[in-house]
């Protein structure tokens, strides 16, 4: 009896397996989204809103906060920086999903290029 239970949990278990490879594309299980490349986003997004932020504010101040705007605008640039090596590092994780990375890269990007813009043509 004992061999014919266990046959039974076999069956149970190969037919639960196929019922979830039919669902499945290719027969794959579905990949987490990386977590290298969420942070990426997150930090990308951070760095955007901290630069727009601080853009605002310098327009509203008229240029008077000169020193307080450019203080929090590095936190921007650090952010970028973090978010492009943590995209970066997201594509190096197995068996993931890399559509947070492949996010955060150019997003990072941007903060960090619209960040040099601000610095450079400020210096001018």
């Amino acid at each position: 009896m004992m061999f014919g239970m266990e046959k039974s949990a076999e069956q149970r278990q190969k037919e639960k397996e196929r019922k979830q490879r039919g669902a499945r594309k290719y027969g794959r299980a579905k990949f987490k989204q990386s977590r290298k490349g969420t942070l990426s986003c997150i930090s990308g997004a951070g760095a955007l809103l901290i630069l727009m932020g601080c853009v605002l504010y310098a327009f509203a101040a008229r240029g008077e906060a000169a020193g307080i705007v450019g203080g929090i605008v590095i936190i921007s640039f650090l952010l970028s920086v973090w978010g492009i090596r943590c995209a970066i590092q997201g594509f190096h994780e197995r068996e993931r999903n890399y559509l947070t990375c492949k996010i955060g890269l150019p997003v990072n990007a941007v903060a960090l290029i619209l960040f040099l813009a601000i610095f450079i043509g400020g210096l001018s």
